[in-house]
């Protein structure tokens, strides 16, 4: 199961509604956490002074067919992934789901001063090292999208 935390209610994912410059590029994003999804979702609330939040559920069938990146941890390879989405936008790669560590609020410090060339990519994955982070699951083409199955949506006040 994929979970997505948001404040908005809707029934068909809209990949043109992505913001723009994320981790892995303009998609929809979920996490294998149930209370990730639930977190991120209630401190966008907070954020957008929403009164409710809410959490959806899916299965991901994945097929043969989807090109998938995965990230096992935060690497060097990661940083410049991020590094290029960020910096450019949109989508700068040609996955249908990329996996892998989030950059939050505990590892932007540092993905900030990769970015900005103050640190070298050894550096950065040296400090990222020992970090807890958490994951996630992004889908970025509609073929993506028909391997994501709808379980339920819980909304929270």
């Amino acid at each position: 199961a994929v979970f997505h935390g948001t404040t908005k209610r809707f029934e068909q994912i809209d990949l043109h509604k992505s913001h723009n410059r994320r981790d892995f590029g303009m998609g929809f994003y979920t996490t294998v956490l149930e209370n990730q999804a639930k977190e991120w979702a209630y401190r966008l609330g907070l954020r957008e002074k929403s009164e409710v939040y809410y959490v959806y559920q899916y299965t991901f069938h994945e097929t043969e067919t989807l090109k998938i990146k995965r990230f096992d941890s935060l690497s060097k390879e990661w940083l410049e992934f991020i590094r290029k989405n960020r910096v450019e936008g949109g989508i700068q790669h040609h996955y249908d789901v990329v996996i892998g560590p989030v950059a939050d609020d505990r590892t932007m410090e540092t993905i900030q001063l990769y970015i900005s060339d103050i640190l070298t990519a050894d550096e950065a994955v040296e400090r990222l090292r020992y970090n807890q982070v958490n994951n996630q699951v992004s889908f970025h083409s509609q073929k993506a999208l028909d391997c994501l199955h709808f379980v339920r949506r819980n909304a929270y006040e």
